[in-house]
């Protein structure tokens, strides 16, 4: 039977499950899963590199939240293509699912530009996933030297992870402040300060000309050694399901406010989606867990054939490290 599908299994897709679910209870659901696991709080995964979370406890939802609510998972299955035309997507086993509305949540991924060297580097990682949290966690020791290349959200939370638990933390970012997207020079100031009372280098203003094995050579021509790296210079979101059929896509996914593509019957929500900002009156990616969960809903609801208008989205965080916390919301004034 032709039902709903969703492509993703994050934030986004739990809403878009569960406003489905608030117009028609029957429909049935297919969630597809690049990951082998039921949605999982990602937030959590530097508190689990920590020790302070266990991963078995960071589920979004109950165990049964999927059958409840009549979905189908495919767990470790990846979209490829989509036939708007014949209502269908196909994942990388070759099998074909057809819809009748469809919901790509399909987050963003990792980005990493061309480094010089990097080939050379055995043991590196990024930190976005739990299985990349569980390889960080079995690659270190108390005598590793940790490099991680970005000091935004993802590599600095990282370094908390790590902190207590290897030997060495360097941090260094081309831009001159920590969290530079979000924080002002007074507020970067206050968070750098407090990691690096717990032991965090800083190489700010600089960012690695090439690597060799196991040290890295600034731009500036300061070194680094280390055994082990964490990418984390940022992201990009996963656009290329709509953009090889013709869908409009700019950083993300583009959306109207609710949540529909420039293709019938296909919506867009979270990381990967495009959608309106009213602090900025345009649209804009604006990849944070709240908005993706509130952007699934509002598709779900439309998908569903109700009617539901999400035109309030605005960029916020609420960040800490070591206890010491800070808030922003709104787009910056500044040129």
């Amino acid at each position: 039977m032709t039902g709903y599908v969703i492509i993703g299994n994050g934030a986004a897709a739990i809403g878009c499950i569960e406003g489905i679910r608030q117009i028609d209870r029957e429909t049935p659901i297919a969630v597809i899963s690049a990951e082998p696991y039921p949605a999982y709080c990602r937030p959590l995964i530097s508190y689990a590199l920590e020790g302070k979370a266990d991963p078995a406890n960071m589920n979004a939802r109950p165990a049964d939240f999927y059958e409840k609510n009549g979905c189908t998972v495919f767990y470790g299955k990846t979209a490829v293509r989509i036939d708007p035309d014949g209502h269908t997507v196909t994942l990388d086993d070759g099998a074909v699912l057809p819809y009748k509305k469809l919901c790509v949540a399909a987050g963003s991924s990792p980005f990493v530009p061309p480094m010089t060297g990097l080939d050379t580097v055995e043991h590196k990682y990024t930190f976005m996933t739990m299985d990349d949290m569980r390889a960080l966690d079995r690659a270190v020791t108390p005598q590793s030297r940790v490099l991680i290349v970005g000091a935004g959200l993802i590599g600095l939370k990282c370094a908390e992870g790590l902190a207590e638990r290897v030997k060495s933390i360097t941090v260094c970012d081309l831009a001159p402040r920590v969290l530079s997207s979000i924080l002002d020079d007074e507020g970067a100031a206050l968070m750098q300060a407090k990691l690096e009372e717990h032991g965090i280098t800083f190489c700010l203003g600089d960012t690695v000309a090439q690597f060799s094995k196991d040290h890295a050579v600034m731009k500036s021509g300061k070194t680094a050694a280390f055994d082990t790296l964490v990418l984390a210079v940022g992201v990009r979101a996963n656009t290329a399901l709509i953009r090889e059929v013709g869908g409009t896509v700019n950083r993300g996914i583009v959306t109207d406010t609710r949540m529909q593509t420039s293709i019938p019957d296909i919506c867009a929500a979270g990381d990967c989606a495009e959608g309106y900002d009213a602090s900025a009156g345009s649209n804009r990616v604006l990849a944070i867990l709240p908005n993706a969960r509130i952007q699934g809903e509002c598709a779900g609801v439309n998908m569903a054939g109700g009617d539901r208008v999400y035109d309030n989205a605005i960029p916020m965080n609420a960040i800490g490290f070591f206890g010491l916390h800070a808030l922003c919301a709104g787009c910056s004034l500044a040129p």
